[in-house]
């Protein structure tokens, strides 16, 4: 069998490949991009684009925001978010942040059938060979690069590469058989999602919803408005509480759904639309190794999802930026080993980890509900608390201060 040979190639063509893909075009490195779906193409998500999304678009090209903004069909602009303590107090938030000066939305909510067809048709043919209806079976480390073997339109070949950028999402190979990954239900969530059609009582500023129902603790409920008076409507809950509770997780929701009196009424003429499907999250609450000898992990091979939100697409894009800065070093310098791709890992970690580690923090809170409302009650009175959560959302240079134990201090003091 013929050995194709590439410099670099990605695998997987969601937010975190698609992002690569784009910054390799953006920076003139030819390379190989394959998915195993053809595209346009579903994905089981929340659908939320945080305004790292926004910040990494940006970066890419400000154009693209321009136009989401403007495909009101595709793309609903979010303003912010509400927060719904177990106690059923709500605390709306605003999006906001010293650096957005321009008057486009913080953050979008968009169907994963329309956000990432819409990457995806962004690619570079002038850079990006494309291949759809390719899957990824088996990777073998050479001492001078990769072997990938993968089926195209059903038929088997073998690729060889310098780098790859594992973006297949949680059943990657390469983390697997590379990597070492197995399965934790500490750092593991279950999810599902449903559409729902003519909710009522949105935010006017289209804020996301996220609400810790008592019946869905320590897990939590949420509701994101889309364009075509559509909903994004679901549940998450860490894999160990599910298995030791025995959690029905679609029967929770759709109970709740039904007869909990804080969302009930909002559902009163509500039509789901389709099934309620539900999907994996490999969460970001602990350091992972995502390089190796020839390879990089990006977005949910490298278990990169916000523990307390679920929101994985930011961090997705922003591994793919990285991971492709990366690889134009690593193509620069001609060395593609582990000692010198560690510097992702190290990059990744340093942007965030803080973050991260801050919201596995916050996801802890779910297992005590008066801690829960406490802090909720207490961002009620607390400006100073207000602020930081809002520019938490859109700042990542903010969450510092979450390490600080002074600050804590000074939010429980402060009125």
């Amino acid at each position: 069998m013929p050995v194709l040979k590439h410099r670099i190639i990605i695998a997987g063509a969601g937010p975190a490949g698609t992002s690569a893909s784009l910054f390799l075009a953006k920076a003139g490195i030819p390379h190989l991009i394959f998915d195993k779906a053809t595209f346009p193409r579903d994905k089981v998500c929340g659908d939320a684009l945080s305004g790292k999304v926004v910040e990494v678009l940006k970066k890419l090209d400000p154009a693209l925001i321009a136009e989401m903004d403007i495909q009101k069909k595709l793309f609903t602009g979010s303003w912010g978010v509400v927060f719904g303590a177990p106690n059923g107090k709500e605390l709306p938030i605003p999006f906001r942040s010293t650096k957005n000066t321009d008057t486009s939305a913080p953050g979008f909510i968009s169907k994963r059938f329309d956000f990432d067809h819409f990457l995806f048709s962004k690619l570079n043919r002038n850079y990006a060979e494309v291949w759809e209806n390719t899957s990824l079976k088996k990777a073998v480390q050479l001492d001078k690069g990769i072997n990938l073997l993968v089926e195209k339109n059903g038929k088997e070949e073998t690729l060889f590469c310098d780098l790859v950028i594992d973006a297949t999402g949680d059943r990657s190979v390469l983390n697997r058989e590379l990597a070492g990954y197995i399965k934790e239900e500490d750092h593991y969530c279950a999810g599902i999602r449903a559409y729902y059609k003519n909710v009522t009582g949105f935010h006017e500023g289209n804020f996301i919803e996220l609400h810790f129902l008592e019946e869905l603790l320590p897990g939590y409920f949420w509701i994101f408005p889309l364009p075509n008076g559509m909903a994004n409507v679901g549940a998450g809950m860490l894999s160990k509480s599910v298995s030791s509770k025995k959690v029905n997780l679609r029967e929770a929701m759709l109970k709740a759904i039904k007869e909990n009196p804080r969302i009930n009424h909002r559902f009163k003429n509500a039509e789901l639309q389709g099934k309620v499907e539900g999907w994996g999250l490999p969460l970001g609450s602990k350091k992972r190794t995502i390089s190796g000898n020839h390879f990089l992990l990006a977005g949910d091979a490298a278990s990169l999802i916000d523990p307390f939100t679920g929101e994985g697409i930011g961090n997705a894009l922003y591994s793919g930026m990285l991971a492709a800065e990366t690889a134009a070093g690593a193509i620069d310098k001609n060395c593609f080993d582990a000692n010198y791709l560690q510097q992702y890992d190290e990059q990744i970690y340093k942007r965030l980890w803080d973050e991260l580690k801050l919201s596995h923090t916050l996801q802890k809170l779910c297992k005590y509900p008066w801690l829960f409302n406490f802090v909720v009650n207490k961002a009620h009175k607390s400006k100073t608390l207000r602020d930081t959560i809002s520019c938490m959302f859109d700042d990542i240079d903010m969450r510092n201060q979450f390490s600080n134990p002074a600050f804590y201090l000074k939010m429980l003091l402060n009125k």
